[in-house]
């Protein structure tokens, strides 16, 4: 569920952006969200675009469902994706199959509905 400090997040994602949180002071992006700058404690936040391009930096591959909602998925991968931008970002790898992902493979930003109000950024190989 959105709070305050993710709204923004959820918000560009369901227009088809991925946007991050930047500090104005030091000049450095961050994720996950939060009130102040993990780099300089600063609370001069704001929220602007990141270019949704960035690689693959670790994975795995989920051959068993962790409930019956994922059944039909399986198999899928679950990757932390370095972005260009500096921020690291749990995400699923799509558009190739599970045994082509490979750590450093360029990926870049899409975005998948959920059904309801919730719209995923994922990525796919560039």
């Amino acid at each position: 569920m959105p709070d305050p400090l993710t709204a923004p997040y959820w918000a560009a994602a369901r227009e088809r952006r991925l946007a991050l949180p930047y500090c104005t002071d030091c000049g450095r992006h961050h994720f996950y969200p939060r009130s102040i700058c993990p780099h300089c404690s600063s609370a001069r936040i704001e929220w602007v675009a990141a270019s949704g391009r960035g690689e693959v930096y670790s994975f795995t591959v989920v051959h068993r469902a962790p409930s019956p909602a994922f059944a039909a998925a399986v198999p899928y991968v679950v990757a932390i994706v370095a972005l260009e931008e500096g921020p690291h970002l749990m995400t699923n790898i799509i558009g190739c199959a599970p045994d082509a992902v490979r750590i450093g493979m360029r990926v870049r930003v899409t975005f998948r509905a959920t059904g309801g109000d919730v719209t995923l950024p994922v990525f796919e190989p560039m």
